[in-house]
């Protein structure tokens, strides 16, 4: 049978059979992604208008064999052309959204409630203040009625266990339902809330104990700390990140794709430039950045001076580059030392600048925080939702 005597396939047949080319870095095909810009049927040539995230996309050689595979198979083709566009960023950020809801979608189910939202505390190094951040921030959650789960993710650098005061081992329990014994985090009542604590510090037999783990270990250890851990009712789950952009966090993202990240940076510029290196990896892994975090911000003595000693403006410079809002800006006060080396974060003391600032931040999370609407089954779950970046908890659109 000759080409002309076969018909031409519809566009909706041709869109049909590119579903089948999938994205190799976005997970999901090219057509319900929106990279299928245009399709076109002439004398037996497929004219296909595809757009990248980014023109020279280095997974392009793939994704134009994977086309070609699949059109060229078709008797009425006898060519097939591919004219390659650069998404618009509103286009772009649209693109993740819709990778983010098919990564959340296809999450493997964790022992995290799917009602709590999870605020991973990061950086792009350490000595940036991410830890104590993270015991302040839970602290002033908590102080506002939430129960909060403690993730120390750090597993090298863990420190946690100190700044909470909450130095007691773990203990696993058989939990009625499930098939093993289950951690239990070890817990703290803060005003009428609550803290549910876990890290490695209270696994090892001091706090000196050096943890000589290598990447795939560390990265078991947060998925044992998200999948054996009998967490409970959660309104949040923070997690004290380690620094830079490892095993820890591609695990994190993989596992849970809901993550917010909140980036810690100094005012340094220098520290900025680093930290841009966390809100990349967010990016790339699909995750939300929820805010920036500046810490260290000045230092105020006695007599009313205010001495700016790490620098100035590094923490608004990140936010205005990745897109997001800078929350706070936390100064360098003595008693945030001391309340970490004591075990009582300063903002349960509610006095100083810095106790005002996490708490303010905290109440900003939390006015973020829509109420959580259970949408399984719903019809509307669908990827009308995804297009508008819109997942369970969010009323905004993810940044990308």
């Amino acid at each position: 049978m000759s080409q002309r005597a076969v018909p031409a396939p519809s566009e909706d047949e041709v869109r049909n059979l590119l579903r089948a080319v999938i994205d190799p870095e976005l997970g999901h095909n090219i057509v319900d992604l929106g990279m299928v810009d245009s399709v076109t049927l002439a004398d037996g040539v497929i004219t296909i208008g595809v757009k990248l995230t980014i023109r020279g996309c280095p997974l392009r050689a793939q994704i134009q064999k994977d086309i070609r595979s699949r059109l060229e198979v078709h008797p009425w083709v006898t060519k097939v052309t591919i004219d390659w566009g650069e998404m618009t960023p509103e286009e772009r950020s649209n693109v993740m959204s819709k990778a983010r809801w098919n990564a959340r979608e296809n999450a493997a189910d964790t022992a995290v409630p799917m009602n709590a939202r999870v605020l991973a505390i990061a950086s792009g190094k350490g000595g940036v203040g991410k830890s104590s951040v993270t015991v302040n921030l839970a602290a002033a959650l908590a102080a506002s009625g939430k129960t909060v789960g403690v993730l120390d993710a750090d597993i090298w650098g863990f420190s946690v266990p100190r700044m909470l005061g909450m130095p007691d081992r773990l203990e696993a329990q058989k939990i009625e339902g499930s098939e093993k014994p289950l951690i239990i985090p070890n817990e703290r009542k803060v005003g009428s809330g609550l803290l549910k604590v876990v890290s490695t510090g209270m696994l090892v037999e001091s706090e000196g104990t050096a943890l000589m783990w290598r990447g795939l270990m560390l990265a078991k250890a947060v998925e044992q700390f998200l999948n054996d851990v009998h967490w409970g009712e959660l309104d949040y789950l923070v997690i004290d990140m380690p620094p830079g952009t490892g095993d820890v966090q591609m695990g994190l993202a993989r596992m849970l794709p809901r993550t917010d990240l909140l980036i810690v940076t100094t005012p340094a510029v220098s520290a900025q430039k680093v930290a841009i290196r966390a809100a990349d990896m967010a990016r790339r892994s699909f995750l939300r950045v929820s805010g920036v975090i500046e810490n260290m911000s000045s230092f105020t003595c006695d007599h009313g001076e205010s001495y700016p000693l790490f620098g100035v403006g590094g923490g608004q410079a990140l936010a205005e580059e990745i897109g997001v809002e800078l929350l706070g800006q936390v100064p360098i006060e003595p008693t945030v030392a001391a309340g970490g080396d004591a075990g009582e974060p300063v903002v349960l003391s509610g006095t100083g600048i810095a106790a005002s600032v996490f708490a303010d931040i905290a109440a900003r999370i939390i006015a973020d925080t829509p109420e959580f609407e259970d949408m399984a089954g719903c019809s509307a779950r669908d990827e009308s939702i995804a297009s508008v970046g819109v997942t369970v908890r969010r009323s905004q659109s993810p940044q990308a």
